[in-house]
This record gives structure tokens, C-alpha cells and sequence, in this order.
């Protein structure tokens, strides 16, 4: 458990100041990472819906601000503030928040769920700005695009991965809380926020319509033109993504319902890349255990 003194306060509001200066908007925090302020409108009936319209503080999320002298008043209204809060979807950065838990007691393997999703969808994570939780695990910033609002979620990309989105707040580093102190992973410091890849921003974004399924949707279809380009894609591989692309490739051939016609032919491409034979056909395998949900062997 985290010791507070006398001195976090100041501290904190310090590093909520400098978040603010990179335009990060920011509210203070309890030990217990919930806004500091109380709602003016605690006890009213009926409940007044109010995202902070009547000009008084204490709605939450909805009082983060990047203005020095805001900052200072609402951490002046929370003399007991330990920590401070991020707004996540809030311009310039539109901050996401991907909070990778670690629960000892389930097994969880947050990590290596992103990982595993980023082989499935081709998407790489670059060097971005870090946090480290007293809890043992991080929250990665991205940046989002002005037109798309990305939503919170709690382990909906997989268990143990949360997403901080509009609406939401990431706890800033230098907060402390009941659990400890919330730190900059080292070589992160210096870093900007990235932007989002496309292929994990398509997994966060809002669902859209679902699309009415095609007559005979339970046969399985031809291989044709995307077959061919699933070929081609994975022949144009190069040194380093050899691997990823094959898999990624028979992931979609046996989604559509073709992976064992075309498995020869994603075979001959991988084989002309630089794969070895034997790699690419487990490779393969391993595609189809996945996609049909049966556990790769240990």
C-alpha cells in the first residue's frame, strides 16, 4: 500500500499541470481513483442531468480542463487529491487508453491476448507513451482520429483488456493511489502518444449494422478473386512478417470457408517468401485449430 504524505498533493497537482501544458485535459482524483469533487447536484430529486452545463465543478470527467489557472482551482476544491485524471477522446490528442490488467488468481495473459490479436489482424504496436500500475500492469496511450469516438469497454477485445475511450479517464502518472504510485515505463518519458493502428482502431471502434447473410451463407465459398489475393499477399512477404502474413491469410481463408482448398497454394507462397515447408504448413495448422476453436497443443 502506497505511503501519503503531506507532500502529494503538491506533487501531484505538479504532474497534473505539466499534463495539462502537452494538452492533456485533467481533473483531480482520490486514493481510490474516482473524481475527487462531489457532484453540486448529490441528493437532488429527481436526478439532475447535468455534464457540468451549470458552471460549478464536480462532474466527474466532464470538468477536465488543460487551462493552468481550471487546473489549480479544481485541485484547490480537492485538498485531498492524490492523483489526477486523463480525459480519453477530448482534442488535440483524442487519447485512447488500452489498460492490459494482470489477475494472478485467473491466469490472464492480457499481454499475450494483444499480442495474439495483432497476429490475427496484422497489426503491429509502435513505441508509445507507457504507464506502468501499481497492480503489475500498463496502460498504452494512442491517438484516435477526430471522427470516430472509440467507447469503454471491460475485457470485450479479450479478457483483461479494457478500453479507455470518450467518456472515459486514464489515471496519469505520478498519481497515487491506495495501491501505489502510477510511474512512466522506462524509455517512455520522451515519447508522443501514437497514433492508433487502423486494424486495432477498426477492432475498437463502434460495430456497425450487421450485414444480412448471404443465401446458402452455410456453404462454404470459393476461393476466387480473394483467394488469389490472399496468395499474392502472402508471397509479397518479406523477411520479419513472413509468418505473420501466412497466418493472417489462412485466418481469413478458413473464416470464409476455403482455408483447406487454398492451404497449398498459401503453402507455395510462403515456400517462395523463404519459409521453410514444414513452418508454413504449421503455420497453416495452427490458422485452422484457431479459427475452428480448438486449443493450439502445448
Amino acid at each position: 500500500m502506497a505511503t501519503l504524505d503531506r507532500q502529494t498533493p503538491t506533487l501531484v497537482l505538479a504532474h497534473a499541470l505539466a499534463a495539462a501544458e502537452r494538452g492533456l485535459p485533467v481533473i483531480p482524483l482520490t486514493a481510490s481513483k474516482l473524481p475527487a469533487l462531489r457532484s453540486p447536484h448529490h441528493g437532488e430529486t429527481p436526478r439532475v442531468p447535468c455534464k457540468g452545463e451549470c458552471g460549478l465543478p464536480g462532474h466527474g470527467v466532464h470538468d477536465a480542463t488543460t487551462d493552468p489557472a481550471a487546473v489549480r482551482a479544481l485541485f484547490a476544491a480537492a485538498p485531498r487529491a492524490t492523483g489526477y485524471g486523463i480525459a480519453c477522446g477530448r482534442a488535440p490528442h483524442r487519447l485512447i487508453g488500452i489498460d492490459l490488467d494482470v489477475d494472478p488468481d485467473t491466469g490472464n495473459d492480457s499481454v499475450g491476448a494483444l499480442r495474439l490479436l495483432g497476429l490475427q489482424h496484422l497489426f503491429t504496436l509502435p513505441p508509445t507513451v507507457t504507464v506502468l500500475t501499481p497492480s503489475g500492469g500498463r496502460h498504452l496511450w494512442f491517438t484516435g482520429p477526430a471522427h470516430l469516438a472509440v467507447p469503454n469497454s471491460a475485457s470485450r477485445l479479450a479478457p483483461g483488456i479494457d478500453v479507455r475511450g470518450a467518456g472515459g479517464y486514464l489515471v496519469g502518472p505520478g498519481s497515487a493511489t491506495a495501491r501505489g504510485v502510477y510511474r512512466l515505463a522506462p524509455g517512455t518519458a520522451h515519447l508522443e502518444p501514437a497514433p492508433c493502428p487502423r486494424a486495432l482502431l477498426h477492432l475498437l471502434a463502434p460495430p456497425g449494422r450487421p450485414r444480412h447473410a448471404p443465401q446458402n451463407s452455410s456453404a462454404p465459398s470459393a476461393p476466387g478473386r480473394q483467394g488469389e489475393g490472399l496468395v499474392r499477399f502472402v508471397r509479397a512477404a518479406r523477411a520479419g512478417e513472413r509468418n505473420t502474413r501466412l497466418f493472417w491469410a489462412a485466418c481469413r481463408a478458413y473464416e470464409h470457408g476455403y482455408g483447406d482448398e487454398l492451404a497449398d497454394a498459401l503453402t507455395t507462397a510462403a515456400v517462395h517468401a523463404g519459409l521453410p515447408v514444414h513452418e508454413a504448413r504449421a503455420t497453416i495448422a495452427s490458422a485452422a485449430r484457431l479459427t475452428s476453436g480448438r486449443p493450439d497443443p502445448l
